[in-house]
């Protein structure tokens, strides 16, 4: 009797890792265009420029959809 466990003493369920291409949402400020991210929208306390603007508008993704016609 050993008090040493392994994966199939204790039933573990392991999952396969999906490689999901996640891109980054990025904003430019509408007055002077500047990109911003959303990782660094979050971290400010308002949402708001450099500029002092705060309208943002959102880049499209580079990933081209194609939608078949029926």
């Amino acid at each position: 009797m050993s008090d040493e466990t392994t994966p199939e003493a204790d039933n573990e369920v392991t999952t396969p890792e999906v490689d999901e291409e996640k891109f980054e949402v990025i904003y430019t400020c509408l007055r002077c265009g500047t990109p911003v991210s959303n990782i660094e929208l979050s971290r400010l306390p308002e949402i708001k420029c450099i500029c002092g603007f705060r309208v943002f508008s959102k880049l499209r993704p580079p990933i081209v959809k194609t939608v078949k016609a029926i």
